[in-house]
């Protein structure tokens, strides 16, 4: 991994201007996290949210149990999303697509992972937040007030575990 010389600046969560339900459902993130062993992964989201609760900035990440990302969100304390000019849709769609499990999509995604705070995130993002997590749960069918949520979302039971994190800070790409 490379430690880039990029210029991000480094925002509390308190200064970001983020707009998440454009920014998370149109534009997409990647969630990311590492294993102890150094091993990274990514995914790429449109669900999630950010917001405050317990008195904290946090960031909502739902994973269903099936991906591979949850296996290096489970094992870290803490993880990182990132947001990307529209340019890159292309390698979003591809961390979308393709599992870690099979392939180094990261490298196929043409991305350059690199330290950010206590995560990893990636050179090219124009914003990076880090995060530390809070909480872990699951959804249930039981929870469905509107079952046909349930219904239309998990056909095959996989309910999205619930990842609450607090958001540590934030880098924004300095504009040249």
């Amino acid at each position: 991994m490379m430690n880039a010389e990029l210029s991000f600046t480094v925002r509390s969560p308190e200064e970001l201007r983020l707009d998440p339900v454009n920014a998370i459902g149109g534009e997409w993130m990647l969630i990311t996290a590492a294993k102890p062993d150094g091993t990274v992964n990514t995914m790429t989201a449109s669900w999630g949210g950010a917001g405050v609760l317990w008195n904290k900035p946090v960031a909502f990440l739902f994973v269903r149990p099936q991906r591979y990302t949850r296996e290096f969100l489970d094992a870290s304390d803490c993880a990182t999303v990132s947001f990307f000019d529209r340019a890159f849709r292309p390698a979003l769609t591809l961390c979308g697509r393709k599992s870690g499990r099979d392939c180094d999509k990261i490298a196929e995604a043409g991305l350059t992972p690199m330290p950010f705070g206590e995560g990893v995130a990636f050179a090219e993002a124009s914003l990076v937040l880090t995060l530390k997590k809070l909480y872990v749960g699951k959804f249930d069918e039981t929870g469905f007030l509107d079952r046909s949520l349930a219904a239309a979302n998990y056909p095959a039971g996989d309910y999205h575990f619930v990842y609450i994190c607090e958001i540590l800070r934030g880098y924004e790409r300095e504009e040249k």
